[in-house]
């Protein structure tokens, strides 16, 4: 009988033989793409084997990922990310449905109801929807966003809490890297407000979705940077979070400074340990308010004509400027059109990713800006809370406010359950990043993004697993 290591010496020549052919009928007919196979086996191997190591690579990876249509204007790809997606959803669907290889609280935990619902309904829109293909094709990509950043990243986060660390690590060394690509070339132009919007390309579409990211990650590069650790991980986390400070701020990106600043109030809550009574009393207090000074707040509104620009002050002042600044009244604008779609269908809406293809007729003439477009190519509905509402109707809208309910509410419970400070630490980072993210989410929408899906279900992924953890820890207690 052979040995181990003939059969493998056997199988290698057998390998060096077939390939080495291959080889060169790629090279004499320039046929250059055959060289991507070698890559694409390996990953096949890795996610059929090693489902962990895809994982961590994906999420590694999906920073500095490159979208085809941002590219070519052909298929809406991300490579290498987005192939990937979709061979771990299918390896994961498996070992949930028919394998049982998923812990069943990760199934049946409040977060993943939530999900379900919200899944179901855009499924029940896609198929009612004037372009189901469009539809269904959203739906899809939805479904591949969140099984392997939610359910495949709560399973690795429940083995270990160094899985946790992981996760934030790895997707911020690679964000660094694409904040330092995009300083170098914005450093080509000076710096400026005008170039800020597109210097991020090609591993981001423009400066709004960098920001969004930028900004949800900003309060894990916070705690790794002061977390107890060894100063050399101190150290990188500190450089990490100075490039992303500086990031940030050239990034020109309005709705990510604000969405910061609501992080950094939700962050007091934690800091003083307010009561909910507390809390809910200053927010009310703080609607009141408004309400009895709207009139006077939409006139400073309605007099602000401080436009956009290079100087850091005026270009904050110009966040209320709904006169004369473009870029805020084109926002306004696809608002309008996305409510009107809804009252034009309010129940099943016209269909999930369908807003940036049927919004043209919705504008109105007096609302069109110098950027308005029909052609839809210019960004959706600037709103994740109004493109649903739009694409799926009432209950789209609510479905999703149903997850971030949901998640609030894991949040809260767990933080008082966790009797480790090492959890509760993770909570506040997982926390303040969705808020960023929520609030961000009145100004634009990007969950159609492998760059921002990433850190929003990895961040729900990381609350549930840390709230199925609490709970055990609570019951065995008892």
């Amino acid at each position: 009988m052979l040995g181990i290591s003939q059969i493998s010496n056997r199988w290698l020549a057998i390998i060096g033989l077939v390939t080495l052919p291959l080889v060169g009928l790629a090279v004499a007919y320039e046929f250059w793409y055959a060289f991507l196979l070698p890559p694409a086996l390996l990953v096949v191997w890795m996610t059929l084997y090693r489902l962990d190591w895809a994982m961590w690579f994906i999420v590694f990876a999906t920073p500095v990922s490159i979208n085809l249509t941002d590219l070519t204007g052909g298929a809406g790809l991300s490579l290498p990310t987005e192939p990937m997606l979709v061979l771990v959803t299918f390896i994961a669907l498996i070992k949930m449905a028919l394998l049982g290889e998923f812990d069943r609280k990760i199934i049946q935990h409040p977060i993943s109801i939530a999900i379900y619902i919200y899944l179901a309904w855009m499924l029940f829109t896609a198929i009612t929807s004037q372009l189901p293909l469009v539809s269904l094709k959203q739906l899809a990509t939805r479904i591949w966003f969140i099984v392997p950043y939610y359910f495949v990243l709560a399973h690795l986060f429940l083995k270990s809490d160094r899985n946790k660390l992981t996760f934030l690590w790895l997707f911020l060394i690679t964000l660094t890297v694409a904040a330092i690509y995009t300083l170098v070339i914005h450093s080509q132009y000076g710096f400026t407000k005008k170039t800020s919007t597109w210097v991020m390309f090609p591993l981001f579409k423009e400066h709004t979705s960098y920001g969004a990211v930028l900004a949800m990650m900003y309060p894990a590069a916070l705690y790794l940077t002061f977390r107890k650790s060894s100063w050399g991980f101190n150290a990188v986390a500190g450089a990490m979070l100075a490039i992303l400070t500086l990031a940030t701020v050239l990034s020109y990106t309005r709705a990510a400074w604000l969405s910061l600043v609501g992080a950094g109030a939700v962050y007091l809550v934690y800091l003083f340990r307010w009561s909910k009574t507390t809390v809910w009393s200053l927010a009310g207090i703080a609607v009141l308010i408004a309400a009895l000074n709207f009139s006077w707040i939409s006139s400073k509104f309605e007099r602000n004509r401080t436009d956009s620009s290079d100087d850091l002050n005026e270009h904050v002042a110009s966040v209320t400027n709904v006169s004369t600044d473009a870029s805020n009244l084109e926002r306004i604008n696809r608002w309008n059109s996305a409510i009107r779609m809804f009252k034009d269908r309010p129940v099943l809406g016209h269909g999930p990713g369908t807003y940036m293809f049927l919004y043209a007729p919705y504008q109105k003439p007096s609302e069109k800006t110098i950027i308005s477009t029909n052609a839809g190519n210019r960004g959706n509905a600037h709103s994740e809370y109004l493109s649903p509402l739009a694409e799926s109707g009432v209950m789209g809208l609510l479905t999703f406010l149903g997850l971030i309910i949901t998640v609030i509410v894991v949040a809260v419970n767990s933080y008082a359950r966790a009797s480790s400070p090492f959890l509760k630490s993770l909570i506040r980072v997982a926390f303040l990043g969705l808020i960023t993210y929520f609030l961000h989410g009145f100004l634009n929408n990007f969950l159609d993004m492998d760059k921002a899906s990433a850190p929003f279900w990895g961040f729900f992924a990381l609350l549930a697993s840390i709230s199925i953890h609490s709970r055990t820890e609570s019951s065995n207690l008892r």
